[in-house]
């Protein structure tokens, strides 16, 4: 009998299951279903290819025609699966939510602000003067003295919202 000869370099098969397979589908059925909900003009922001944007012009006619709606949906996940950039769309989304929780968390940073500015008055004023050197000392006493009357009176807080919108023009970018 011949001996067979086994080749010497042995190929790497990279198996790669069902179920991991199913949940990268699902993943770009979530990201096609995602990038039709969005807005227009947060879409606009993100790097799609023509082809994407021409098929998230035709999802946003039919958004009403359900099953036509959904069999959209599913080319749109055909179209990113062959997408060379689903990184860089991804990221971008990504940064998209994450700006939005930047804003959340200095909102409630400058409703603490406004709060210690009531109480504490003319000392807080000086240390945030010298964090934000934009900010009008005598427009901020004066908001502040209106806010303070304001809650000892317990009247409407008109002055309490003057001041947080005043502290938000100035300290978010």
């Amino acid at each position: 009998m011949a001996k067979q000869n086994k080749p010497d370099i042995e190929e790497e098969i990279i198996y790669v299951s069902k179920s991991e397979l199913k949940r990268d589908a699902q993943q770009y059925q979530q990201l096609a279903q995602d990038l039709a909900g969005m807005a227009k003009k947060q879409r606009e922001k993100l790097p799609l290819n023509d082809e994407l944007k021409e098929a998230m012009v035709v999802a946003d006619k039919i958004r009403q025609k359900s099953e036509a709606y959904r069999r959209h949906i599913n080319y749109i996940t055909k179209t990113l699966r062959l997408t060379e950039n689903i990184a860089e769309i991804e990221e971008a989304i990504g940064l998209m939510l994450n700006k939005n929780n930047q804003a959340d968390v200095l909102i409630n940073k400058i409703e603490i602000v406004r709060n210690e500015l009531i109480e504490q008055g003319d000392s807080k004023i000086n240390e945030l003067l010298t964090q934000y050197p934009t900010l009008e000392r005598q427009k901020m006493r004066q908001l502040v003295r209106q806010a303070s009357k304001e809650a000892k009176a317990e009247k409407p807080a008109k002055g309490y919202k003057e001041l947080f919108q005043y502290l938000k023009d100035v300290i978010m970018p």
